[in-house]
């Protein structure tokens, strides 16, 4: 069999499979550009969102500000899982709706084609993605938070005096101290004005002095040096003060044992389960671990029921109007993400089976496709006319 084209000028032919193959070229082409900017635009959206968060807390003094950029990349890879399978999800989706927007269904249609040639395509740019959502979730992201954990540990080391940051108020233990200093009159001289507040069990009190600096004596040992102050010292509970006017005022900075609490602080990251590498995961044998695990196999799953789905939800009639399907589509991706969550945590609280929450949510959503497919592919039969006798 064989398919005629006509020129002007010359008889052209060519075998019935190239309409297939120009199809699933154009296909692929289509559905990587629109992943490509999918992907990148989600990646600008969650960065300026995490970028917010982190320089909120740097303001706080909860983290430093040059751990923030450091910060921002391992959180951005721990998430690139669920970006990668909602960016497939999407790129499906659009292709499909703009074909059928702009009747190029109608000529895949008329050569021949149907949905289910649709899948071949499809899945020549999901397995590659899902491949790489693989490797993040079992090794990436575990990495990832690992980092991120270890960052905020060694913030947490620093002394007092290395997290002060001049012109922003500091937190330390919990609320019981507060600092604000100003920079300093010339590049590496003493600190500027400094104010203090220190709440005891039984004594609030705050400390104003003219300026700060750090003096370390041959021991080793670190002392923090105000200038000219005062220190106001109220008991809570009546109406006892003090008052005192120093022209210096030292307070010794403790020194922290850094390897040990770093090492300290590691082994608590590897606790969480979020952090812990797959290959520990799998000897643990504990719900919190298979719970952890089943999320990692569940999200490149994810991403081939997702561009799957997104086949039959992208069919669309293109003289009414798109934006409901496109909600219910958006509301579906949702669902199935909420629910790999929720099979996570049944599996935790073992109230569901690690053998059965692993793919239940797939077969499920499975199903669905297949029926959606059927669905969009039945073809109604035409109704016999009817026929009136003549009276």
């Amino acid at each position: 069999m064989v398919t005629a084209l006509f020129a002007p000028h010359h008889f052209l032919m060519l075998p019935a499979s190239c309409p297939m193959s120009l199809f699933k070229r154009s296909v692929v082409s289509e559905i990587t550009n629109h992943l490509s900017v999918v992907l990148s635009t989600l990646i600008v959206v969650w960065l300026s969102v995490v970028l917010v968060r982190l320089l909120g807390e740097a303001a706080a003094g909860r983290i430093g500000a040059d751990v923030v950029i450091g910060l921002a990349a391992f959180t951005t890879i721990a998430a690139l899982p669920i970006i990668l399978a909602v960016s497939i999800f999407i790129a499906v989706l659009t292709t499909i709706s703009r074909n059928y927007r702009e009747s190029e269904m109608v000529v895949w249609f008329s050569s021949g084609l149907s949905l289910l040639n649709w899948i071949n395509p499809v899945l020549r740019v999901t397995i590659p993605v899902a491949i790489v959502i693989a490797s993040l979730t079992l090794f990436g992201t575990p990495w990832a938070n690992r980092q991120i954990g270890e960052y905020r540990a060694r913030f947490e080391l620093r002394s007092d005096l290395s997290k002060i940051s001049p012109g922003q108020f500091l937190e330390t233990e919990g609320g019981a101290r507060v600092f604000f200093v100003e920079g300093p009159s010339v590049p590496n001289g003493p600190l500027g004005q400094v104010f203090m507040r220190i709440i005891d069990p039984d004594w609030h009190t705050l400390i104003t002095a003219s300026s700060a600096d750090t003096v370390t004596e041959p021991n080793g040992d670190k002392f923090l040096v105000l200038g000219p102050g005062q220190r106001y010292d109220v008991k809570l509970g009546n109406s006892e003060m003090r008052l005192a006017k120093f022209d210096a005022f030292g307070a010794r900075i403790e020194s922290k044992d850094g390897e040990n609490s770093l090492e300290n602080a590691r082994q608590r990251t590897l606790e969480s389960r979020r952090a812990r590498p797959t290959e520990l995961l799998l000897t643990d044998k504990v719900p919190e671990s298979l719970g952890q695990l089943m999320w990692r196999l569940a999200v490149p799953l994810a991403a081939l029921n997702l561009a799957l789905i997104a086949i039959p939800l992208g069919a669309a009639n293109p003289r009414i109007g798109r934006s409901g399907d496109l909600l219910i589509a958006g509301l579906i991706a949702m669902l199935y993400l909420n629910l790999i969550n929720i099979s996570k945590g049944w599996i935790i609280s073992s109230k569901l089976s690690f053998s059965v929450g692993v793919w239940l949510v797939h077969g499920v959503f499975a199903l669905c496709t297949i029926g959606l497919l059927w669905h969009r592919l039945r073809v109604k039969p035409s109704k016999p006319p009817v026929v009136q006798s003549a009276t």
